[in-house]
């Protein structure tokens, strides 16, 4: 009975496999598993960067099927990113450029970012920004993205998120935000328990998701998802880089 034995070698690396081809078809005896086997361990043991290699190759490729996932959903989501009538929009809601920002009033970055965003809409007439309530730091973000979205149906959005990104979130902060706002509170309350708010922050993490993004803040402009808290800056050089591109 004549065997064949089958290796592989890739990037310099011998892998193994314990396929033994058996031309009269018979299977692989335990001993010959065995010895297989301790033949690979000690292998290993003498040649302990191949694991480490492998980890890496294999964590490069799950990062660039991540990055591949995200891009196609970038181009197939672009009504529900960009023209979605159920996302606030501030700035110029006729405006050459969008930015989407994913956003949590509990996450500090947020918080940090905010200010950058209102300046970035006073300074730039033709910025147009779609605000993404992603709560997703616990019940209090929840409470927080319904309180901001039940306040647009009092035309009060963005002076309600504005709000909340300086402010607390806790229910009294909330009461207190809308009181300075003259608001109906009462309305606010039955209006934040209205199911269709809970289907903007159910989609909102559903796209979230699709697009690779797991943490706030995080920004979509043109074709870039960026993540973190961008300068203000870094936010002018981005916009400026996709007005080129519409240009030509």
């Amino acid at each position: 009975m004549k065997k064949i034995l089958i290796g592989a070698a890739i990037v310099g690396t011998v892998m193994f496999s314990p396929l033994t081809i058996a031309q009269d078809n018979t299977a692989v005896t335990p001993e010959q598993r065995k010895a297989f086997e301790g033949v690979i361990k000690d292998y290993l043991l003498k040649n302990p960067i191949i694991i480490r290699q492998a980890i890496e190759a294999l964590r490069a490729q799950k990062e660039a099927a991540k990055k591949a996932q995200a891009q196609a959903a970038l181009k197939s989501r672009q009504e529900q990113l960009f023209r979605d009538k159920t996302s606030p929009v501030g700035g110029n809601p006729k405006g050459d450029i969008t930015v989407v920002e994913f956003f949590d009033y509990n996450c500090g970055y947020c918080k940090r970012v905010a200010p950058a965003i209102k300046a970035l809409i006073k300074k730039d007439p033709k910025v147009r920004v779609v605000y993404k309530e992603f709560a997703i730091l616990g019940p209090g973000s929840v409470t927080a993205a319904r309180a901001a979205l039940a306040a647009r149906k009092q035309g009060k959005y963005i002076e309600f998120h504005n709000g909340l990104m300086t402010g607390q979130t806790d229910e009294d902060s909330i009461a207190a935000l809308a009181s300075s706002l003259k608001m109906d509170y009462s309305k606010l309350r039955k209006d934040m328990n209205d199911p269709k708010i809970e289907e903007i922050l159910r989609n909102n993490y559903h796209l979230a998701t699709a697009l690779g993004i797991n943490g706030t803040p995080a920004f979509v402009i043109g074709e870039r998802v960026v993540p973190g808290a961008v300068s203000e800056a870094a936010l002018t050089q981005i916009i400026k880089e996709e007005r080129a591109k519409l240009k030509k």
